[in-house]
């Protein structure tokens, strides 16, 4: 295999490496055991809303300056292998959640702790997509990546699901046991799915730094006084921000819609377990049919971002996932879109599993392409200071929608009242894409 394209395939690991987090953890394993753990549906999503919430403002304190250091002295593999070693033993800590006696604050404290780490890895990461092929290859790259993601995360969930995590009847989707003899009564199966994370992860990410080279940048100082010039190096930047009109309407766009979509990721399996009464199981595979759909759009997304660019397919997608979110508030298992159902009625569950396979699609498409744009904005003698900003973006606002959520679900004890923010963000994220262009002039500043 040549050497570039043993990079590119070594940097589509970290995708397929790191997934199993969104997969499993944030949305469709354990966020739903949670609702499990804690016995009310609204408390779990408000708890959820603020770790998560915590973990975004984290991010967006430390991110963007972890990121300016690393333009100025490189080492950006160093990082990445610390940030790594965050995500595992964050998720390896989330295997004593048991029913019986658990503290909150040790299991919350660990998934901040995983999620940290797999975020400010994926800064770093996306940092190296300019140097991996030419303006028309990243967007077919960026979409390839995001679907061995997908994939990745598919087939961790459907391992899991068939192996692990228990439904009801203590069996897994298959009928076995837990693998190893793992007690169902103990909730063991759901459990192992952290330390299956972080052993997934740690597997995964070797052809990562087998493959990978990231030679450090021209004029390279050291990571101290790197450091100290950070701060004074991000303040100058932001500065700059208004003279460049087009690239500061896309950082403010992808901010809120970034956000929104996270906050669809992280409470999706939560609602679902909440409001329809959905098992683990259930929500599995609900995760699948997502993931699924997720890897398709992602493949496809890139091939049309590499044909017409990033801007139509982002617009595209974020009006798409407006829509969504708008019609999430109006499935219960009372009523479908106003129409009301019996109780035991299967419409609500098909009307959900539709809306999931619809935020897999377009949120796998989204993601591809805002990676693309963002090199698209950025002048190219500045394109790692460019993905430091995005960065930021993407991060700074990043505990707006899980806490909004968490605000609004406490205060009106309503799961549904809770989903309205993220229709907010969305359409707050299409409004200022009126504002972006294509390709702008060197500097974004047209």
């Amino acid at each position: 295999m040549p050497d570039a394209r043993r990079r590119i395939w070594g940097w589509y690991f970290f995708d397929w490496a790191s997934q199993p987090y969104n997969t499993l953890l944030l949305t469709f394993i354990f966020a739903p055991y949670m609702t499990q753990l804690l016995g009310d549906g609204s408390a779990a999503q408000a708890v959820w809303g603020y770790g998560v919430g915590a973990a975004g403002l984290l991010i967006a304190l430390f991110s963007p300056l972890l990121g300016t250091i690393a333009d100025r002295a490189g080492h950006r593999l160093a990082f990445v292998a610390l940030f790594s070693a965050m995500y595992a033993a964050g998720a390896w800590g989330l295997w004593w959640a048991d029913p019986a006696g658990f503290s909150l604050a040790w299991v919350m404290g660990c998934f901040v702790l995983g999620l940290v780490g797999m975020e400010f890895a994926t800064t770093f990461t996306n940092a190296m997509l300019p140097g991996l092929g030419t303006d028309r290859e990243i967007g077919r790259i960026s979409g390839s990546g995001w679907a061995f993601g997908y994939l990745g995360g598919v087939m961790a969930l459907i391992l899991v699901l068939a192996l692990l995590a228990e439904g009801a009847s203590g069996t897994t989707l298959i009928g076995l046991s837990p693998l190893f003899g793992l007690d169902p009564a103990a909730r063991e199966g759901t459990r192992a799915v952290g330390p299956f994370t972080a052993i997934w992860f740690l597997v995964f990410m070797l052809p990562f730094f087998l493959w990978v080279r990231d030679p450090a940048p021209p004029g390279a100082i050291g990571i101290l006084p790197a450091a100290r010039q950070a701060w004074p190096q991000l303040k100058a930047s932001l500065r700059a921000l208004p003279r460049q009109r087009s690239l500061t309407a896309y950082l403010l766009s992808s901010m809120f819609y970034r956000d929104a979509l996270n906050g669809m990721y992280a409470f999706g399996g939560i609602y679902a377990a909440g409001v329809l009464g959905w098992s683990v199981t259930d929500v599995g595979v609900f995760g699948i049919l997502a993931a699924v759909t997720g890897a398709i759009f992602a493949w496809a997304g890139g091939r049309a971002d590499s044909r017409f660019g990033p801007l139509p397919v982002i617009a595209l997608c974020v009006l798409v996932l407006t829509g969504i979110a708008l019609g999430v508030v109006f499935v219960s298992r009372e009523a479908v879109f106003g129409l009301p159902v019996a109780p035991d009625s299967r419409l609500p569950d098909l009307a959900f599993y539709l809306l999931g396979a619809g935020i897999g699609a377009a949120g796998g498409a989204l993601q591809s392409s805002s990676r693309t744009m963002m090199v698209r904005q950025a002048d190219p003698t500045r394109m790692t200071e460019a993905f430091g900003l995005y960065a930021l973006a993407g991060k700074a606002t990043s505990f707006v929608a899980p806490l909004s959520i968490g605000i609004v679900t406490d205060v009106t004890g309503s799961q549904s009242a809770g989903v309205v923010p993220l229709v907010v963000l969305f359409a707050l994220g299409l409004g200022l894409l009126a504002f972006v262009r294509s390709r702008p002039q060197a500097g974004g500043a047209t």
